[in-house]
Order: structure tokens, then sequence, then C-alpha cells
């Protein structure tokens, strides 16, 4: 079969995940790395095809900040101008609420900053005898070896040849490694996962050592602490989160503070809150600082850890926390009935049951936060046809020059 010919196509506005759409007869076809207005050529079939070159750059495209755009699969957008990018991220929101019906004042999208992403998650595989180490490519299972990374904090980029080095010791094939990486107030911590069966106790062990004498602060293999060297903290508020091995935690600590500042503003004055979906902490020790909490998550590490770190903060109101699966046993209307404040933050999945069970309750004020505008606007909707009054919707750019958006909705019942 003979290769498609290359042709000319216009771009005529960026798809949900950044890339240009054009129309190719009768059809919408997409081509990465392009913009809106862009004379474009283009090769291969299918609906979503090749660039081959730009004819006619728009005004809006700039120089890429990282020499590994186009071919890691961590960035699609870091072509797009600062005003258009954000416009992007907001109208992703818009395009969202639309699609279930809502109206709802939508804000300028907040941008984390470069270099200040805390939360990395390598793959790893051995070449020879060299270690590969980086992200996959954008729908691909080739790995980019990482040299360099705009995004992350540059403790995580500098570690990098030390890592090599440690996951050396733990290869026994052409398994791939999953190394996930925190930098915290204590150092950085180690989680590493995908580890063949084969691999000796005492390869484990060597690894571990040499993690802490090149200045990890926790190591854990396979979701088990192995070996602490400091406990990881990351202060949120007059509290610390205290992360269990692997556990969940927002990649960026500006855009956490940002999303707490804008649910602690919507609920002041509340005497008595819930935290569903709490994972380790993140809002229910800093709504701690102003009244009891009641803390959900189906996960028992992360409540152990949430405990820990309400423990350990002196002066907090207390904190009730409960090993809980909100998607089976979402937590009831009538349990409602004693709070007067009420933030969720689920995964990818939203919270359909909880949803329906918070529509048709009384509490005055929610704040949903959310990783996924198809299902907040899912579940806004059911909150809306409850008597829900949608104020505000926040996006919040964590995962900067990707497609993806976060956000932080405001809702009140009269």
């Amino acid at each position: 079969m003979s290769a498609s010919p290359a042709r000319t196509l216009t771009i005529d506005h960026a798809g949900a995940q950044g890339d240009g759409r054009a129309r190719e007869q009768e059809r919408w076809v997409s081509v990465p790395f392009t913009l809106p207005g862009e004379s474009v050529e283009v090769s291969g079939e299918g609906d979503r095809l090749k660039l081959e070159r730009i004819l006619t750059p728009s005004p809006e495209r700039i120089a890429p900040a990282c020499r590994h755009f186009t071919r890691c699969g961590g960035c699609t957008l870091q072509h797009m101008a600062p005003a258009p990018y954000a416009a992007f991220k907001r109208d992703l929101m818009i395009r969202s609420l639309k699609a279930r019906g809502l109206e709802a004042e939508v804000a300028d999208t907040w941008v984390t900053p470069p270099a200040s992403r805390r939360r990395a998650a390598f793959a790893a595989r051995k070449s020879g005898k060299a270690v590969i180490l980086g992200f996959h490519g954008r729908k691909s299972h080739d790995l980019i070896a990482l040299e360099e990374c705009p995004v992350l904090r540059p403790p995580i980029v500098a570690a990098i040849p030390k890592l090599k080095d440690i996951l050396a010791l733990l290869f026994t094939g052409k398994e791939e490694l999953s190394v996930l990486v925190t930098d915290t107030a204590t150092g950085l911590d180690l989680h590493i996962t995908g580890i063949s069966k084969e691999a000796k106790p005492l390869a484990r062990a060597e690894a571990s050592s040499a993690a802490l004498r090149a200045g990890f602060a926790r190591v854990s293999l396979e979701g088990a602490d192995v070996l602490t060297e400091r406990a990881p903290r990351l202060p949120v508020g007059a509290a610390s989160l205290l992360p269990p091995p692997g556990g969940f935690l927002q990649a960026s600590a500006e855009a956490e503070a940002e999303m707490a500042r804008l649910v602690l503003d919507h609920i002041k004055g509340a005497k008595r809150s819930a935290d569903l979906f709490s994972g380790c902490g993140t809002f229910a020790l800093r709504l701690a600082e102003h009244m009891p909490v009641y803390a959900a998550e189906s996960g028992r590490a992360a409540i152990d850890a949430l405990r820990a770190g309400a423990s350990a903060a002196p002066g907090l109101h207390p904190v009730t926390a409960e090993v809980r699966d909100l998607f089976r046993n979402p937590v009831s209307a009538p349990e409602f009935a004693r709070f007067d404040a009420l933030v969720l933050d689920p995964a990818r999945a939203g919270a359909a049951a909880q949803s329906a069970e918070i529509a048709k309750s009384a509490v005055p004020r929610v704040a949903y936060v959310s990783c996924d505008p198809a299902t907040l606007a899912r579940d806004l909707r059911t909150l809306a046809d409850g008597g829900y009054r949608l104020l505000r919707v926040h996006p919040i750019d964590q995962f900067l020059w990707s497609a993806h958006v976060e956000a932080v909705a405001l809702l009140e019942k009269p």
C-alpha cells in the first residue's frame, strides 16, 4: 500500500486534547502541535494526521521550553502562547458545562508556574548496560530519556543520574519499572513498583541502601516502606501531610494552595464540615484549623496518614477520619444534617452516587474539587437538579502545558 501523499490543511480550532482540528473531505481530523489559523502540510490516514511542516505559523505560536517537546508525551501545548493557552483551558470548562445545560461564571484560568511540579512518575528500562529513565512518548510505548524538564522542581531533575544508578540494581531483564519521586519538605521520597519477582532480596536491599546514601528521605518498594531516613512531610497550613508510599498528592504545592484558598473562602464561617474523598488530608487538615471535620476515604493507608497528621499538629479542631468506599457506600442525605459545609475531591471518575445524596441534602455550601471537566459537569448537573446554585467555577491549570485542567466549583443551597 502506498503512503498517503502530503497535503495542505488550514487549522480551524483546538480540540479537547489541544490538537489542531481541520476539515478534510467532510470530516474533522486532528493535527498535533498546531494552532488555529495555521496553514500546515500533513500526511497520514484516518482522523489523526502527522504534521510535516507549518506553512503559515500563527502569531500565537511560541518557541517550546523543552528540547524533548513533540517527542515526550508529558507536554503537548508548549507551542501555545500564555494568553490563548489559559483561554483554551477555560474554554474546556465552559464547553463541559454547556454540554450539561449549565451556565455559571467561569473565572480566568489559574496557571501553575514552571519548575513547580513536586511529583514525577517516571518509567525506566534497561538497554544493554544503560538505564533509560524518562516519560513515554504521546500515545506510544517509546520511552524518551529525560535530559531536562522545565515543569519539574529542579531537585527531581537533578536526581535523575542517581536514580539510574539505583534502578540498575533492580533490573533482571526487559521489565519496565515505575518510579514515583516526590519533592517534600524533608527531601525526595522514592517509590518503585513493577519490580520483577526474580529480583533478589539482596538486590532490593542494595538499591534501598544506595538511595539513602544518595540522599533520598524514604525508599518504598511495591507500596511498602523499606527504609526511612526522614519521614516525608508536606506543609498544609498549621499541619503537615504525611503521605503513605505512593499515596495521592496534588502535583503542585502552588496549585494545591490556590484550590485550598478558594475552598476555605467559600465555606468561611461554617461550624462543622465534611471532606469526602479526603486522601491523606489535603483539605481536611486545613479545614480543621477552623472547625471540626469529618473525613472519608476508601484507602486505609491514606486515612491512617490523615489521622497521624492531625495528631501531630497542635491546636486543630477534632478530625474524625473514616475508611469508607464512597462509590458503594456514599454518605447519605440524612447524615449530612450535621454539616453546614462540604468539600469533595473525587478521582477522575467523579462522584455520581455521592452527588445524588448531596443533592437530596440541605448542606448550604459545597466546594467540589475536580480533575475532570466531563465528570464534574455531570455531577454539577445532579446537584443543580437537586436545588443547588452553581456560583462559580475556577479552572486550575495544575499540569502545565498539557490538555489537562482541574477546577474548583462553588455551590450553595438557600
